[in-house]
């Protein structure tokens, strides 16, 4: 779906996103068949839309008629235009469709009405998304929490308070990492709120493994997003591309920590294209977890505390009711989330119904890794089987 790019068809992209893609008349059907076409990319699908435009092929709602031929006048070369020919007969649609039903996933795309405004108005949105859950939550404000993969406690800490409190009033969004990403999703959902996993692969295909259980409970409670079509192969330049829909989702990003190199700097560099705030919370000066962050300072971030700093900053863009709860809490028959317990969450939970233990005698009896046994006990603390006491002391609920 992804092809290479050049300063003449990024410019294309710019063009047809500002001018609006209907200008064409094409169909949703023919735009998801088109981004559906191995080696036809979103900068091929801009140049189409242009040049079908402009040498007069007329509407796009009726190119299943076109030929390989007509689709090579509009820019593509004699293998893309044959994929296309394919891709988009009576049988290839339906399969398409068939497909997406089975996954359980719905799709929306540039040209529906409830495409996420704030996404429309960057320099190069995605034409279809794909997605698993609650569509609603990308038509709240939102805040983006990103990270390094390979965060301390205090920053797994920061991530998932200020994601918890941000939630209250805002959507949070990010990437499903390990890490910062995973706490600032496991915070959303322990209060309750509503939260964005944007994926660079398709919303069918959890990445990485260890989050499967925060996967699922996004599917139920959140909102798992992609502009990859299901069954695509994960590769490094899809990480990117993933990263300027999670800046474009939202007000701003808030950056935890993160490394000089961090993929997290990615997302905020292109969140500073389009013209979004950066917001970074203090790290401590001398770690190189931290340098990659504490560089935007240098940019103009404004520090964050807690999401009091947030809510401050967009005190005009927000509304002053608290966001709608994805779980209801404050009713005295309120009940845990019903999510099954993984084999490794009831494994955990057995441990802790003799008595409390800290992480420390955790990770001796149960002989985890640290990394595996943290995302194991942040999805039973979002299930609400645990709670976490000072000094990182577990106990059943």
């Amino acid at each position: 779906m992804f092809d290479e790019s050049s300063n003449e068809k990024n410019r294309s992209v710019r063009a047809v996103s500002k001018s609006e893609a209907r200008i064409t008349g094409i169909s949703r059907e023919t735009l998801i068949g088109l981004h559906e076409t191995e080696g036809v990319g979103r900068i091929s699908i801009a140049a189409i839309l242009l040049s079908g435009a402009l040498k007069g092929k007329g509407s796009l709602r009726h190119s299943s008629d076109f030929l390989a031929g007509d689709w090579r006048d509009m820019g593509l070369s004699p293998r893309q235009a044959a994929a296309v020919v394919a891709n988009l007969s009576a049988e290839a649609t339906e399969a398409r469709y068939r497909r997406h039903e089975s996954r359980d996933m719905q799709v929306v795309t540039y040209l529906d009405e409830n495409y996420p405004k704030l996404l429309r108005k960057i320099s190069d949105p995605p034409w279809v998304l794909y997605y698993k859950g609650n569509w609603e939550l990308v038509h709240y404000p939102a805040i983006a929490i990103v990270g390094t993969r390979l965060a301390t406690g205090y920053g797994r800490k920061m991530s998932e308070d200020i994601a918890a409190g941000c939630a209250k009033r805002m959507t949070v969004v990010s990437g499903l990492a390990r890490g910062i990403d995973a706490a600032a999703h496991a915070g959303a959902l322990r209060a309750a709120c509503g939260t964005i996993a944007v994926l660079a692969g398709g919303v069918d295909y959890c990445y990485p493994p260890e989050n499967k259980a925060l996967y699922r409970d996004l599917s139920i409670h959140g909102l798992i997003l992609s502009e990859s079509p299901p069954d695509t192969i994960l590769r490094p330049g899809l990480f990117p591309l993933r990263n300027r829909i999670i800046a474009g989702l939202s007000y701003g990003v808030i950056v935890v920590e993160a490394a000089q190199r961090s993929g997290a700097l990615i997302t905020a560099d292109l969140a500073l294209g389009y013209d979004r705030d950066i917001f970074v919370v203090p790290g401590q000066v001398t770690s190189p977890r931290s340098k990659g962050a504490l560089e935007y300072f240098r940019k103009g971030a404004n520090p964050v505390l807690d999401e009091t700093d947030i809510f401050q900053a967009y005190s005009h863009r927000l509304p002053l009711q608290a966001m709608p709860r994805t779980v209801e809490t404050d009713s005295p028959d309120a009940h845990p989330m019903p999510v099954d317990l993984t084999p490794d969450e009831n494994r955990i939970y057995d441990i802790l119904l003799d008595q409390p233990c800290s992480i420390d005698e955790l990770t001796i009896q149960s002989g985890m890794t640290f990394g595996h046994l943290h995302s194991v006990l942040l999805s039973l603390l979002i299930k609400r089987r645990i709670h976490q006491q000072p000094g990182s002391v577990y106990n059943v609920l």
